[in-house]
């Protein structure tokens, strides 16, 4: 659809976008089954990265031509992009703008669900639900990089169980597995010689949610970040009073909105792990920003392991 170029309000700039990125998410704001509703029309599309285009008045700490990394409700999936300046995240110099657009949603909710809602410490064993996943192997990287003991990566699949590996998984536990429900928390303990899992983090549900929350240690914590699986879980309250663990939901976006200083600092943090080498998106799939319905359709079908990016204009 062909729309007039935005103007930037007070506040706000527009960003000529090179690469947006493409997430699960995306699909549930264009069925109607996403917390926000966007008013029609628009364009789905929840991180990129591009080029300031324009300034908006009151908007001083960007220029026009700088490269931003942007994190918005909607919107990405387009030539140009306006955007709270607050929303807009400096790139690295010679950062390339599609592994910056990956470093935007997946990696902030991997962070979040880590280190503010689950509180990671450095020795901790960590077990990953959809590890192969953009928010999965996302939170395997970022669990390596922070020092965890070991990370455990819940994967269907000799392709997925090697991309989990790539990110730097440990050990892999197969979620296909017949009786999950006993199965995985028997494989983690096996795996952590009897201690369980300090954290999960799960973007699936369904009954590998249930089979998880077995699998926690004393004092364990697990993080809700969605429902890939389709099932929202029903959780057993009795398994939190038995063994002092925790269940956690995290909405990335809600920080995005109430602390835009934390998230900027984050970022910053994700950009420092990209330059040293211990964090990187593995984009498994571009297409141009024409295709994004076959983008979808892919992420729908569960064709997509690690990233995919839509390709808007070069640099």
């Amino acid at each position: 659809m062909e729309m007039p170029d935005p103007e930037p309000g007070p506040g706000e700039v527009v960003v000529d976008v090179v690469a947006a990125e493409v997430n699960y998410p995306d699909l549930l704001v264009i069925e109607g089954r996403y917390q926000v509703r966007p008013p029609l029309p628009f364009s789905p599309g929840k991180a990129a990265a591009g080029r300031i285009a324009a300034l908006g008045p009151g908007v001083r700490h960007l220029s026009l031509g700088q490269a931003v990394a942007v994190q918005v409700e909607y919107g990405a999936y387009a030539e140009k992009l306006r955007a709270p300046a607050s929303a807009c995240f400096p790139m690295p110099e010679g950062m390339p703008f599609d592994e910056a657009a990956a470093l935007g949603l997946a990696y902030q909710t991997a962070w979040f669900a880590l280190k503010e809602r689950a509180g990671f410490r450095p020795g901790e064993i960590v077990l990953v639900l959809g590890a192969s996943g953009g928010v999965g192997s996302a939170s395997v990287q970022l669990a390596k990089a922070l020092g965890a003991k070991s990370v455990l990566a819940g994967v269907r699949g000799e392709a997925n169980a090697e991309l989990a590996r790539r990110a730097g998984a440990d050990h892999i536990i197969d979620l296909a597995e017949a009786n999950l429900r006993d199965a995985l928390p028997q494989r983690v303990r096996a795996l952590t010689e009897g201690h369980g899992a300090d954290i999960v983090i799960d973007p699936v549900g369904g009954e590998a949610n249930a089979a998880a929350l077995r699998a926690l240690a004393w004092c364990g914590r697990l993080v809700i970040v969605g429902f890939a699986a389709g099932e929202i879980p029903t959780i057993r309250a009795n398994y939190l009073l038995v063994k002092n663990i925790a269940v956690f939901g995290l909405q990335w976006s809600d920080y995005r909105d109430r602390a835009p200083e934390h998230v900027a600092q984050v970022q910053q943090e994700l950009f420092r792990l990209h330059a040293a080498g211990r964090v990187r998106p593995f984009i498994t799939r571009r297409l141009p920003l024409a295709d994004f319905q076959e983008a979808l359709r892919a992420l729908r079908d569960g064709h997509v392991q690690g990233k995919m990016i839509l390709t808007v204009r070069q640099r």
